[in-house]
């Protein structure tokens, strides 16, 4: 396969024109909520482009034509992902009070684990799978974002306004914790005889009560 028949496979073909037309727009739409569907539940290995044209109510080719492969589809709904997944931790304000930075950005995760849990499990089977489609994101904007965080909260420890902690491993137990209630839904369904519909209020008020615990001096 030539170089440029690998490049026009990695994008979508409706993204081509100029200015897509309404109709263009919706179909592209459609198609990507369809995908988001199907490789939620079914991984990017357990997804086939016949079962995202049904979910999407199209012709396989008239999917192609806009997308012109599985990876290019998996690749548009991972871009569009981690670039709302990020943004609560760039959000965290250096200035601002360390325990309402780190109060607000639970919060937030918990909101876009509430509103995009498909989004999430989606991020969750790609770096299960050892993230081959998203490597080169994960190396680059997310690991030079996660280090200028890192930088402000050992700051804010440096100067004796928080506790003790390493900053990585507090990020990352903020993700494992928050995005559990996306990922692990099932889960908490099966074991929650009372209380599902108010999960995530409850679970707010849990873990910011647990890190303003740990954190506080």
């Amino acid at each position: 396969m030539t170089q440029s028949r690998q490049k026009a496979t990695s994008q979508p073909r409706a993204k081509t024109t100029q200015k897509p037309t309404r109709i263009q727009r919706e179909k592209t739409g459609a198609i990507l909520e369809a995908a988001l569907e199907v490789f939620s539940k079914r991984g990017f290995r357990g997804a086939t482009l016949d079962m995202i044209a049904e979910e999407a109510q199209l012709s396989k080719p008239n999917l192609l034509y806009y997308f012109a492969s599985k990876e290019a589809l998996h690749s548009e709904l991972l871009a569009g992902l981690l670039e709302k997944w990020l943004k609560p931790l760039a959000d965290i304000e250096q200035n601002g009070d360390p325990i309402d930075e780190i109060k607000a950005y639970i919060e937030r995760k918990l909101e876009l684990a509430e509103e995009y849990p498909r989004e999430s499990r989606l991020f969750a089977n790609e770096v299960i799978q050892e993230a081959p489609r998203s490597q080169q994101a994960l190396n680059g904007h997310l690991k030079t974002l996660v280090k200028q965080k890192a930088a402000v909260i050992q700051h804010w420890i440096d100067e004796g306004r928080i506790a003790r902690v390493d900053p990585y491993h507090l990020i990352f137990s903020i993700w494992a914790t928050t995005q559990h209630y996306a990922d692990f839904d099932t889960q908490i369904r099966a074991i929650m005889d009372e209380g599902y519909d108010d999960r995530f209020t409850t679970a707010k008020v849990f873990l910011s009560e647990l890190y303003t615990k740990g954190l506080r001096i």
